[in-house]
């Protein structure tokens, strides 16, 4: 295993920690507001903090890009790590089991190691860029379900003054229409996971950060799926607006995105 590997397993497990030692006091946790629809709870800092100390330890000249602490560490290092420390703050909030810690190492702006870990299940999924990818050691495969008809799918979507949200409800509602169904539990992170684990066959949303998803699109690559924007291209990590899936459905995906009119969906 990469070092780099073991310290960000280590990373993910200690910031765990953090959140199971929380969950069951969810009612008196601090939230505030970053914008509409947007909470963050002293647990998501307190969170990145254990992961962010954890990781300088080991790599003090390393950079460091988190969703509360946003950049810190060496703006110019040749390996930088993108952290979510609380991807599904609003499912914790509820006490509704569903979010992770995702923990991606890029080096000069490729990701090349991931880890998202899912306190709850104690479920921990890995990859390395050309290794593969892992749950809890074993090798992960995408689907192979064909085509939209049998797959099940995974969204999220989050009303924040930026997206089209009609035009969103028009792309569900096909995919609605042609899949087995759609799932939405609330962590882009987690979703990204279970296409890696082929327990979703497909999943797409707008405007996500990269700390949602770098780890994430790893995980789905060295499974064997494919990643790209709501054209197929890339541009997803700038634009956060991913599509991801097995080679079989991604296709399927692109097509009906493409059809629906609204793969310029309006962010601004």
């Amino acid at each position: 295993m990469h070092p780099m590997m073991n310290i960000a397993i280590r990373a993910a497990r200690a910031g765990g920690r953090v959140l199971t030692q929380h969950m069951d006091r969810v009612e008196s946790i601090k939230v505030d507001s970053k914008g509409l629809n947007d909470f963050v709870t002293e647990v998501d800092f307190l969170t990145e903090r254990e992961i962010v100390s954890t990781l300088s330890r080991s790599y003090p000249e390393h950079g460091f890009i988190a969703e509360e602490s946003g950049e810190t560490g060496n703006p110019d290092a040749e390996f930088k790590w993108y952290i979510d420390p609380l991807d599904g703050t609003k499912n914790f909030i509820h006490g509704y089991p569903s979010f992770c810690v995702s923990i991606a190492a890029a080096q000069h702006g490729k990701v090349e190691q991931a880890v998202i870990y899912n306190p709850v299940s104690q479920e921990l999924f890995t990859a390395t860029r050309g290794g593969g990818a892992t749950l809890d050691g074993k090798r992960l495969r995408v689907g192979k379900r064909n085509g939209l008809e049998e797959a099940l799918l995974g969204t999220g979507y989050d009303f924040n003054g930026k997206t089209d949200y009609p035009a969103y409800l028009k792309t569900q509602r096909r995919f609605t229409a042609l899949s087995s169904g759609i799932r939405s539990q609330g962590s882009a992170a987690l979703d990204l996971a279970y296409v890696a684990a082929g327990r979703l066959d497909g999943f797409w949303e707008y405007d996500l950060k990269p700390w949602d998803i770098a780890a994430g699109a790893l995980l789905v690559r060295e499974a064997g799926g494919l990643v790209g924007d709501m054209s197929g291209e890339e541009g997803w990590f700038e634009s956060g607006n991913l599509v991801a899936a097995s080679p079989r459905v991604f296709g399927a995906m692109i097509h009906t995105i493409k059809s629906s009119k609204v793969f310029d969906i309006n962010l601004n």
